[in-house]
């Protein structure tokens, strides 16, 4: 019977929109062209200015490549929805959206665990910085990333595709995200469960305490700085990162990893709209504001 019911399902109603809201339209469309336009302009200060050709700023091209597939995974199919009576997607669209929004989430724990080690390797390492980050590992460690993020998601979209769905297919959420579909399942959810709290802590605590001890590494090597100026531009250079991680691990972990009990749609909603639309539009802002190499490149381009 569960498979049957599988068979008919061709697409769910998104709960999180009760109706036509043209100002939740105006307010995504403004996220989705600032994520856009800020994380655009980071590629280009990168490709085009020669101060930024480092492996620092290789990787945060490849997270601001990161971040613009990171929002239009969700938000132009949220801006169609937010115009239309009832919200729908389908369900091949569905389970696209998962492996897409799973596999950049994937993706980006492992980048920033790699920004973490590339500071660590610059400030604590700098005779052999540039033996050890090398172009050849700059790229093989940016398409482990990837690789890594697709494989993760891989799995959870497998999974999910096998879930059974009684009566009307419906998602308290504005998009397909791996909680809200296990919740509306009416077949055994357990690996799913599994897999999902596997991944929690290897994809994203693991990198998440791996940063932890790069940055205090990091912080034991720039207090022993005797000059100040040298101390302070370590310190401008990595908290712009910190701030990026703090960021992007709190809101992913409350999206994951939420208690059941006391359950609500609507902060379920916020978060993970901090988690996967808000978070891709302030990356290029922090950067930009807490850098001065990205600051000074953005002043001649102008």
């Amino acid at each position: 019977m569960a498979g049957e019911n599988q068979t008919h399902v061709t697409e769910f109603t998104l709960l999180g929109f009760s109706h036509s809201q043209p100002f939740l339209f105006v307010l995504f469309l403004a996220i989705y062209l600032a994520t856009l336009l800020g994380n655009s302009a980071i590629l280009a200060l990168v490709s085009l200015d020669p101060h930024l050709h480092s492996p620092m700023y290789f990787f945060l091209s490849h997270l601001s490549c990161l971040d613009i597939c990171y929002s239009s995974v969700t938000v132009p199919k949220i801006l169609a929805n937010a115009l239309r009576p009832q919200a729908t997607i389908s369900y091949h669209g569905c389970l696209a959206q998962i492996f897409f929004l799973m596999g950049c989430a994937g993706t980006e724990c492992a980048l920033l665990a790699v920004m973490a080690y590339d500071r660590y390797a610059a400030i604590c390492h700098p005779l052999r910085y540039t033996h050890a980050m090398s172009r050849g590992v700059c790229v093989a460690a940016v398409t482990s990333c990837w690789l890594w993020g697709m494989l993760d998601s891989a799995v959870h979209t497998l999974l999910a595709s096998r879930l059974s769905f009684c009566g009307a297919a419906q998602l308290q959420h504005i998009f397909c995200d791996v909680p809200p579909l296990l919740r509306a399942a009416c077949s055994n959810t357990h690996p799913s469960q599994v897999a999902l709290h596997a991944a929690s802590v290897f994809v994203g605590l693991s990198p998440f305490l791996f940063v932890i001890v790069s940055y205090l590494r990091i912080l034991a090597t720039v207090l022993r700085i005797p000059v100040a100026t040298g101390r302070h531009k370590a310190f401008s250079t990595c908290s712009a990162h910190l701030l990026v991680v703090a960021l992007y691990f709190v809101t992913a972990n409350l999206n994951y990893n939420r208690p059941s009990s006391g359950y609500s749609p609507a902060a379920d909603t916020l978060v993970s709209a901090l988690y996967c639309i808000i978070t891709p539009m302030l990356n290029p802002l922090i950067y930009s504001l807490r850098n001065q190499e990205v600051r000074g490149a953005l002043r001649k381009a102008v």
